[in-house]
This record gives structure tokens, sequence and C-alpha cells, in this order.
């Protein structure tokens, strides 16, 4: 049996979402479908207020619906330590750890030749001029222990070596593999604390 037409659109658009197959997508549809209006309708303009309200900050390049965003507006933070990290999540992650008290830069992806990601598609020229500006005094590589993460931190590690400031990557406390995001907040604490100057 084939679904009305309005359906099947809503079940294509929401299987495009990353990690959701066409049973979560139908699941999922005939959930909005069976909802009240007034949940449709928040869920309408949630959608539109994240894509109309929030952006990149023009410092670190985090998503904010403020700019700078909160972190960089934060006096209280250690402007001249930034933790470079491949996405939103990854610094959410951080945050989440507590007691890190420097700011962030935030990539918007890993260097991956394969799937077509070079160092151009992604915000490292915005981190070079951070860093050409004077104040950043430790760049800390925070990128994943996958390979991907592995060789975005070695690019880095090159790319930032002239510049006259102390290099380091987190601990390798975390298991060989694995992603930033999914750590609990104690071995980012320990990563963190146990990092390491890159020679």
């Amino acid at each position: 049996m084939r679904y009305a037409e309005p359906i099947n659109n809503l079940i294509k658009a929401i299987s495009r979402l990353p990690g959701i197959g066409e049973k979560t997508a139908t699941r999922l549809a005939l959930f909005i479908l069976n909802s009240k209006s007034e949940y449709v309708e928040e869920l309408t303009n949630c959608l539109k207020a994240v894509k109309e309200k929030v952006t990149l900050c023009s410092e670190c390049v985090t998503f904010s619906d403020i700019d700078p965003c909160g972190v960089c507006s934060d006096t209280g933070r250690d402007a001249s330590l930034v933790c470079v990290v491949s996405d939103y999540r990854d610094m959410m992650a951080l945050e989440g750890m507590g007691g890190y008290k420097g700011r962030y830069h935030i990539l918007h992806g890993s260097l991956a030749p394969l799937k077509g990601i070079g160092p151009d598609e992604l915000r490292i020229e915005e981190l070079i001029k951070r860093i050409e500006a004077g104040s950043i005094k430790e760049v800390i590589l925070a990128t994943g222990f996958d390979s991907e993460g592995e060789a975005t931190s070695a690019y880095l590690a090159r790319l930032l070596k002239p510049y006259n400031l102390k290099l380091t990557r987190i601990a390798s406390g975390i298991p060989v593999g694995s992603f930033i995001e999914y750590m609990d907040g104690a071995t980012l604490g320990r990563a963190m604390e146990g990092r390491k100057e890159v020679s």
C-alpha cells in the first residue's frame, strides 16, 4: 500500500537527515501527522528560527544567535588560549566537562581527501587570521583520534609551527578511532589536563 503523496514527501525529507533510515523516517512522519496542530506549528517555527537566527560567530566560527558568541564575549575566559575542534558538537562536549576557561575555534569538519574535503573546505584561514592578530599564546589541537582527526591535527601542527606560540594536542586518553562528542566528561577532563606540546 502506498502512502499519500504529502506523507511520502515528508518521509523522503526526514530520511535525508543523518542516521535516519526509511523506517525511522516513516515512524517520525506518522508521528507528526498524528500530532496536534500546535506541535506541528511549534516544530515548523523552530526549524525556521534555527535557519534565520543562528549564524556563525565572527571570531570562533561556532553556531550562535549572537555575535560574538557567548564564549568569545565572556571576559572571564582566557583569550590567549584557543582550543581547535572539528565541529560544534565537539565544542559542546568540551564545554560540558567544565573546567576549560579558554576559547575555541571550530573548523567545521576534518581533512578527508577521499571525500573531497581539503584545507580550503575548513575554517583554517580564520584561525590563521586570529593567530596573526597576536593575542593567542597557545593553540590546543582537539580534533578526534580517528584517521581524519589525526590528519587534521598533523596538518595544523605543520601549518602553525612557524608561529611563535605554544602548540599542544589533547592527550590520547581518548580511545583511538573514537569521537570527542561521545566521550564522558571525566575522560575529556583527563585528556585536556594531559595535553602535550606538539614537537
